[in-house]
């Protein structure tokens, strides 16, 4: 059992994020799985990595009807919770970034039901084919790729928008560049490095100060960035904004001395930025404190 969960664990929470989009959830997923396999017979563990992947799926369906409901009565916009990853290039690190999708890729999986949703990462980011996706959730397998179809459509991206850009994996300069320009307070610099389509979404679920609507056009975003967004973080004492790896990209951190108070994660396109996303529900953020 310690040499399957040793094996399976990062793969099982990995995608079990990518199903619920909450770390308490993925955790929580990936530790019930463990409990139940006590029980399980051991000839229906002779392929462990589709068993296991299974009742993750399973489990995480039914986490996910029961959000639904409490999304429904959110307050503001939602956003995925972010978590910290290694830039290291350990093996269990390497794993985690090759399966997990872009931050922007998961905020998009939110307009998904359940079985589109599995059938997406199970295919897009764990690699299954479509015979394997079939046995894993019950399905036939001209369903699943039916499924897989009307994911993308309703994402609204294309085959070739579901690789990382450049900017999305470990290193990119341009977040450098990024950094320096916010804490210069350079308004010119930001607004140099947006997207002309730029949108940033902010998320308080109610507990933290956050722009209630997703905010567009680049004087505003980068009126925002040098503006309420320092404000907001700074309230409760002096601000250091840090450079981190969050869901396997680049990300900042903005924390005082009380703690970490924002996370913020991007989306490139081309060599701009298209999308910002602004964590700031104080539970959200509670691993990346820890």
């Amino acid at each position: 059992m310690q040499e399957l969960y040793t094996k399976y664990k990062s793969l099982l929470f990995t995608l079990a994020y990518q199903l619920t989009g909450s770390v308490t959830d993925a955790e929580d997923a990936v530790q019930d799985v463990f409990l139940k396999i006590y029980d399980v017979p051991p000839e229906k563990l002779a392929e462990p990595k589709a068993y296991l992947c299974k009742m993750v799926t399973n489990r995480c369906r039914d986490l996910l009807k029961s959000a639904r409901r409490k999304r429904e009565q959110y307050v503001g916009e939602w956003l995925p919770e972010p978590f910290l990853t290694s830039p290291d290039d350990s093996m269990e690190s390497s794993v985690v970034r090759d399966d997990l999708l872009s931050y922007a890729m998961i905020v998009l999986l939110e307009r998904l039901s359940p079985s589109e949703r599995a059938v997406f990462v199970l295919r897009e980011a764990l690699g299954f084919d479509y015979q394997e996706i079939a046995g894993l959730v019950d399905k036939s397998e001209p369903n699943c790729r039916k499924l897989f179809s009307r994911a993308r459509a309703k994402m609204g991206i294309a085959p070739e928008e579901l690789v990382r850009t450049e900017a999305e994996t470990a290193g990119s300069e341009w977040v450098q560049g990024f950094l320096a320009a916010l804490k210069q307070g350079n308004l010119n610099g930001l607004m140099s490095m947006l997207s002309q389509e730029v949108e940033l979404v902010t998320d308080g679920g109610g507990k933290a100060s956050v722009i209630p609507r997703p905010i567009a056009t680049k004087r505003r975003v980068a009126a925002f960035l040098l503006g309420p967004l320092r404000q907001i973080a700074t309230r409760a004492g002096e601000l250091a904004i840090e450079l981190v790896q969050l869901n396997g990209q680049p990300g900042l951190i903005l924390q005082t001395d009380d703690g970490v108070r924002s996370a913020v994660l991007f989306h490139v396109e081309g060599d701009a930025i298209r999308n910002f996303y602004v964590v700031r529900n104080p539970d959200k953020l509670a691993h990346i404190g820890a």
